[in-house]
């Protein structure tokens, strides 16, 4: 009696096994080696001073293209096989890169552009911009060449300071804020702002500005991480292509006037 009991557990211990082996392999939409069971935090850091990519709701809360495109890249990625928890930290735009080098955030979703001195990953680019110039409606500035000698706003750390400090003559003064950027304009302590197109549009559309004919610089939007992190940015890679391919895209850009 006592070897039977013997086999029948040993034998049970051996089918035990047999059927962890069997369900060893990962279910379909489950983390992989690459993606840990338990949920990862990424922390995401956002400006939410230019709209159209990012602004602030009258309670507080953050709004604008690229906060409504993470959502979305999120629940993609969730919904695909990943397993990350995430949560949005406001900060100005100038300290993003400086806050992703030292770990305090893990991507950054805010209008960026590509610039070779930011050493930082780069994801798939998620929409077409521009650099342009921003001047009060009644300016006698007409294209980009008038600016020679001007006064220009630009918002600290953008490629936008860089597109200003490369027009000639021009006294550059560049601070955190947008908003403030273009309340300086509209005061007239600005001759220019230099921007993104859309933010510009943005502010056309709601009255008192023009563009001026002509683009500084060509460029894309990107989200960024930390050099290294090349499992996350293949994850937002891979929720960017299928985000771009989807309706929700064209509507999300639609919404925004991008």
């Amino acid at each position: 009696m006592f070897k039977n009991n013997v086999f029948k557990a040993g034998l049970t211990a051996v089918m035990a096994l047999a059927l962890a082996a069997c369900s060893s392999s990962t279910p379909a939409g489950q983390p992989t080696a690459d993606t840990p069971a338990e949920k990862q935090m990424i922390l995401i850091g956002i400006s939410p001073d230019y709209p159209p990519y990012d602004d602030l709701n009258a309670d507080g809360s953050v709004t604008g293209f690229d906060y409504e495109m993470g959502e979305w890249l999120f629940t993609w990625m969730n919904e695909n096989g990943y397993n990350y928890d995430h949560e949005w930290k406001q900060m100005s735009f100038d300290t993003i890169i400086s806050a992703l080098q030292a770990d305090q955030v893990d991507l950054g979703i805010s209008g960026f552009t590509y610039d070779k001195d930011r050493k930082v990953l780069f994801s798939e680019p998620y929409h077409e911009s521009a650099e342009v110039a921003l001047v009060n409606a009644d300016s006698d500035m007409k294209t980009v060449d008038d600016l020679k000698g001007k006064t220009i706003g630009a918002q600290l750390g953008t490629t936008g300071e860089d597109c200003a400090n490369n027009v000639e003559g021009a006294t550059v003064k560049a601070i955190e804020d947008m908003g403030i950027c273009v309340e300086s304009l509209k005061g007239g302590a600005y001759d220019a702002v230099i921007m993104d197109k859309p933010v510009a549009d943005n502010y056309v559309k709601a009255g008192g500005y023009k563009i001026l004919e002509g683009t500084l610089l060509d460029e894309q939007n990107y989200i960024i991480a930390k050099e290294g992190n090349d499992s996350l940015m293949k994850a937002v890679n891979d929720a960017v292509k299928a985000f771009l391919e989807s309706a929700d895209c064209k509507a999300l850009k639609e919404k925004y006037g991008l």
